[in-house]
């Protein structure tokens, strides 16, 4: 018998752009990281929401692109939203699209949108070819202060988020600012959350800073949104290029802070609550959860707390209390789809305080309900404070 062994890396490049207006003239520095020959085509897919913002949208495209030797195969508008993500009908629409537009693996696919819409895509993208080159261009804070910068792309199934996916490094990630004057007050603020999130688990002086702003994240400057959006980017990208596990052989995933509840949490609204929304609830949930365990002072706890509500979120879901047949809250069964989702042993991340954080491999469901019980006495709390 004989038995051989060989090893073998791949180096990949992580690119991050930070700009405003990316297909003005002055502002293509993105573009050299392209190889710009005619033999390259560049298919374009914006989600809707975003052309209903910005019809011009299109049109800056088609110019930008007719400035480079590359062949240019149109611009394509899909669905966008977590309803894209619910089937795999919009990421067969897009896998029809570059199939037509006969994109191989040294073309590139431009995908403009929130970060479902970039997941969606990017997932079709990576299945055509076995991989083509993705360049992200997320346009909401969530998706370019998190989602957009990572190397993940994934659709729902069997009712569980992110079931079907693919680990793919974009080409590029293009974080355009101009985007986020198109968005509402309540989709400019979602991106803190995440912000607030890898701030808590990587960074103690980040979370001071927000926290010393507190006051400001109801309305937000664009001069501060953006520089909270650049440092969480790059908290993240520096984790995944820099931490050891960038496609998470392992079962730890300290930026899951708060999401084993979160996602499930969207799963049992039928992704009526935003991501964003539910990571807020996770967040609080793992706070509640974290003092009561002895690792995170109930003090800090509820600076906390104050300041996830001082950025227009709500800490309590009425989801988190639907039961099973056998009358347990069905929220319950989030960690064994967690854990198989780890794809190992449970590793849940607490809260020890900002910046420094604890891994458990084990919780007990009473504790989880007790701290269910008081983000619902502190909601009614908070409720009954600002009623008339």
């Amino acid at each position: 018998m004989a038995h051989h062994d060989f090893h073998f890396q791949v180096s990949y490049k992580h690119r991050l752009y930070f700009l405003q207006n990316a297909f003005s003239a002055e502002n293509r520095a993105w573009l050299d990281a392209l190889d710009l020959s005619p033999s390259r085509k560049l298919l374009c897919f914006v989600e809707q929401a975003v052309i209903d913002a910005r019809q011009e949208l299109a049109e800056e495209i088609a110019t930008m692109a007719a400035t480079t030797p590359l062949t240019f195969s149109g611009t394509h508008v899909l669905l966008g939203g977590e309803i894209s993500k619910a089937s795999a009908a919009v990421a067969e629409q897009a896998l029809m699209v570059i199939d037509r537009a006969g994109i191989d693996r040294h073309s590139y696919v431009l995908v403009i949108g929130g970060g479902a819409f970039l997941d969606v895509i990017g997932y079709a993208a990576a299945l055509a070819h076995r991989g083509l080159r993705l360049l992200r261009m997320p346009t909401t804070t969530l998706a370019q202060a998190d989602s957009g910068v990572g190397v993940k792309c994934a659709i729902n199934h069997f009712g569980k988020k992110n079931w079907l996916g693919v680990f793919s490094v974009p080409h590029a990630v293009i974080i355009d600012s101009a985007f986020l004057k198109t968005l509402s007050p309540e989709v400019r603020r979602e991106g803190l959350i995440e912000a607030l999130k890898v701030a808590l688990v990587k960074d103690c002086a980040f979370y001071e800073s927000i926290a010393s702003s507190k006051n400001a994240w109801l309305n937000p400057s664009n001069e501060l949104l953006e520089s909270c959006i650049e440092r969480s980017a790059l908290l993240h990208a520096g984790h995944i290029c820099e931490g050891g596990d960038p496609f998470e052989s392992g079962s730890s995933r300290p930026l899951d802070f708060g999401h084993w509840s979160a996602h499930k949490l969207e799963a049992l609204t039928d992704y009526t609550i935003s991501h964003a929304a539910a990571v807020a609830v996770g967040i609080a949930l793992d706070l509640l959860i974290s003092a009561r365990l002895g690792h995170l002072d109930p003090a800090m706890a509820d600076e906390i707390f104050e300041l996830i509500e001082c950025m227009g979120f709500a800490t309590y879901h009425p989801a988190l209390d639907l039961r099973d047949a056998s009358g347990n809250r069905a929220i319950h069964c989030a960690l064994e789809e967690f854990r198989e989702h780890l794809g190992g042993e449970l590793a849940l991340l607490m809260l020890r305080k900002p910046g420094a954080a604890i891994e458990i491999n084990h919780i007990d469901h009473a504790i989880i309900d007790a701290c269910i019980d008081q983000l619902g006495l502190r909601h009614d709390a908070v409720r009954a404070k600002f009623s008339p």
